[in-house]
């Protein structure tokens, strides 16, 4: 393996920071460091790197911060790492553009898989993009954005103009998980008290064509209490 992506860790904890990098390093990363929002700043606009796993709870600032000064120029992948376990925290920190959240203590095989899979999504969107005009395919599934037609193994599924939308919004953002308020904007371009149920009776019926059973993570798997995810057909909520 020889990938050399360029990833920023920025993490007060020393020796979180440590095996992370040791992990990192032994599966042939390059890592850069900081322990504060101002140090992962100026690493971030100094090397650019193609990955930045951030924690929440940083001496100077909140790493929230750190989210929302990128993201006023910058779709580099974020992925929370932090100890911060609530639902709230995490559909906070995804509304304002992290792509992934993982809670400690986490297991180095989770961390390893969900950083591969943000990086290969990353680079299948730059090389092919995926934004309405053309099509959007994994495994047997493809959204044609023209036509607005879904197909599964060569056969056209019918799905209401609400369906086909929930399905390309989450198409256009693979890989990364949605919150619950930013499909429901995107969709409805409003909140309501009964616009999470409309939603999930909306997924419930995008899952049912899709043939997929309760539990069935195939294509979209449900971050109960945050949102939805897109992803490759033989990853489970990966």
């Amino acid at each position: 393996m020889n990938n050399r992506y360029k990833i920023l860790i920025i993490e007060d904890e020393a020796n979180i920071r440590k095996f992370v990098t040791a992990l990192l390093e032994a599966n042939d990363y390059k890592v850069l460091q900081a322990d504060s929002v101002d140090s992962g700043i100026m690493m971030f606009t100094s090397y650019l790197p193609d990955l930045i796993i951030l924690d929440l709870g940083l001496p100077d600032l909140d790493g929230t911060e750190f989210l929302k000064t990128i993201r006023k120029d910058s779709l580099v992948p974020v992925m929370v790492l932090s100890a911060r376990t609530s639902e709230q925290d995490k559909v906070d920190a995804l509304d304002m553009g992290a792509n992934d959240y993982v809670t400690k203590p986490f297991g180095s095989a989770e961390l390893l898989a969900r950083i591969r899979s943000i990086l290969r999504v990353n680079r299948r969107s730059a090389e092919t993009g995926r934004l309405p005009g053309g099509k959007f395919e994994t495994g047997e599934l493809v959204i044609d954005y023209d036509s607005r037609k879904v197909f599964l193994d060569g056969a056209e599924i019918k799905f209401t103009q609400t369906e086909f939308n929930i399905m390309a919004y989450l198409s256009e953002h693979f890989g990364k998980v949605l919150t619950y308020s930013a499909i429901i904007r995107d969709i409805w371009g409003f909140s309501d008290s009964g616009s999470i149920k409309k939603l999930q009776v909306n997924m419930a019926n995008i899952r049912k064509k899709l043939n997929l059973k309760p539990g069935d993570n195939k294509y979209i798997s449900n971050e109960l209490g945050v949102g939805y995810r897109m992803h490759d057909d033989n990853k489970k909520g990966m």
